[in-house]
């Protein structure tokens, strides 16, 4: 939502009695609205993590801060689901060996069957010889740890 009108509706239909800010009681009001059934706990701990200045509500500023966190979020989860799609070259929700020796071809990367085979099973947590979105995950979060190149825990 680049939109910062767009961004200020979305915060005025938090801010049912229009004082600018988000109460606890608001942010219940338009959640239970939409469907979501959350606890007074958990419901302190969403305060809690949007309001950075502890006054107990969520001004725009913060809203806005939220809102854009959340988005780079999905922006970065769509990224890696393109990613794991240019591997997937059979769109079975799987990468094999194969692909995975095709596309590193193809991207001028020089190696083995056998290597991709060796490569697959470095992460394949499950051991069906294929490696799945939430695998491949792991493993690109792994391989951004900073003096981790590895590929061993820290």
């Amino acid at each position: 939502m680049e939109n910062i009108d767009e961004l200020q509706r979305v915060f005025d239909q938090f801010d049912a009695n229009k004082d600018g800010q988000i109460s606890i009681t608001e942010l219940r009001d338009v959640l239970k609205a939409m469907g979501s059934n959350y606890s007074e706990e958990e419901l302190k701990r969403v305060m809690e993590d949007i309001d950075s200045d502890q006054d107990g509500y969520i001004n725009f500023s913060e809203f806005s801060t939220f809102w854009s966190a959340s988005s780079d979020a999905v922006n970065a989860a769509s990224e890696l689901h393109e990613a794991f799609d240019l591997y997937d070259q059979n769109k079975n929700g799987l990468i094999s060996a194969t692909e995975l020796h095709q596309v590193l071809n193809r991207l001028g990367m020089t190696c083995s069957a056998d290597d991709c085979v060796v490569m697959i099973k470095s992460v394949d947590s499950d051991g069906d010889g294929h490696v799945n979105f939430e695998e491949f995950r792991k493993m690109m979060n792994a391989s951004s740890i900073p003096g981790n190149g590895d590929g061993s825990k820290p």
